[in-house]
């Protein structure tokens, strides 16, 4: 039996990185998982065989998640092929420069605000109508510990990220008594590709500041994650769950 039997998730992002660490573990515990992706279709292919030659169902859907019409079609076809989804892992993330504030141009501020929303306010208001009719669902939101915690360089994302924080607490509230959970995940410096340009001397000495003493993986994300998902955690919503090693402590 496993953790997540019978449930069917939708991962935005899910191509690569956090995301795909996620469908994948998801997956292994018994859901039946949708894999967005946005232009990386031979990755997104590649975790969805994975999980297929695992045993499990999983299919690769492709949508821009900061468009409205590509997300609702993109729900409509993983419930057609899937089943009605009851959790919703919000991963999707918007790129941007890494400059200091003085240097920093508006458009491409705006575009990781406005961006980062979009593809948290759509995949939701696609979803969560029906988690509501059924009386039960869960929303993970994969946020950012510098949205707490900002680092030189990073005023775009430290900005973005706080919003959809609030966004998170504010479903939280709303959809709670419609037995909607909602909960925030909060990764530290994580060894995917968006950590890549960033010099080994940088990551090893987070790595030495860290309380565990290594810097995170994908597939510690994802088991927040799952942990959050899970049945067993129906009575957490609302909550900020920083994925560290401890370098974030309440």
């Amino acid at each position: 039996m496993g953790k997540m039997d019978g449930r069917v998730a939708l991962v935005t992002g899910a191509s690569r990185g956090i995301g795909a660490a996620t469908a994948t573990l998801l997956a292994a515990e018994g859901a039946a998982v949708g894999v967005n992706y946005f232009q990386s279709a031979a990755a997104a292919e590649k975790v969805v065989t994975t999980i297929r030659e695992a045993g499990g169902r999983a299919v690769g859907v492709q949508a821009d998640a900061r468009n409205c019409s590509q997300v609702e079609a993109m729900a409509a076809r993983v419930e057609k092929e899937l089943g009605p989804i009851d959790t919703l892992v919000i991963n999707a993330s918007m790129g941007f420069p890494m400059l200091p504030f003085l240097e920093y141009p508006w458009e491409a501020f705006e575009a990781k605000l406005v961006g980062e929303l979009k593809a948290a306010f759509f995949p939701c208001r696609a979803v969560a109508p029906a988690m509501v009719r059924r009386g039960q669902g869960c929303i993970i939101v994969v946020s950012s510990g510098l949205s707490r915690h900002p680092g030189e360089g990073f005023c775009a994302h430290a900005t973005a990220k706080p919003g959809l924080d609030a966004f998170a607490k504010s479903l939280a509230l709303e959809l709670g008594p419609k037995g909607v959970r909602v909960n925030v995940v909060a990764p530290g410096l994580t060894l995917t590709d968006a950590v890549a340009r960033l010099p080994q001397g940088v990551k090893d000495a987070m790595a030495a500041h860290t309380p565990l003493r290594r810097n995170g993986l994908a597939e510690d994300v994802a088991g927040a994650v799952l942990a959050l998902a899970m049945s067993e955690a129906r009575f957490v919503t609302g909550a900020y769950l920083p994925v560290s090693g401890g370098v974030q402590m309440p």
